[in-house]
């Protein structure tokens, strides 16, 4: 039983294929193309197909999520954390 004042995060095992990475951040030119390149540093072996890119209502947004081989829980910090450095990202899931 999970205590309701102390959550836990569900665990994941190591490598786990097809794991989902979201990324949030400010549509415009490039977007795209920089979160996959973040990305595949940290994960070459990306499933590109797998991309999904929608538009926010508005269109000042974009969602992309694309599947991985999480390996770790420090690749998805690095990825994470340079996705962020990029000015450009606002979330990552």
């Amino acid at each position: 039983m999970i205590d309701s004042n102390n959550p836990q995060a569900p665990k994941i095992e190591f490598p786990c294929e097809h794991y989902p990475v979201k990324v949030i951040g400010d549509a415009g030119e490039g977007f795209t193309e920089l979160v996959v390149e973040v990305i595949k540093r940290h994960a070459p072996d990306l499933d590109e197909t797998s991309l999904v890119v929608r538009d926010s209502r508005n269109g000042r947004f974009l969602s992309l999520q694309i599947l991985i081989t999480a390996t770790g829980v420090d690749q998805l910090q690095a990825i994470n954390n340079e996705l962020r450095a990029t000015g450009r990202v606002h979330m990552v899931l």
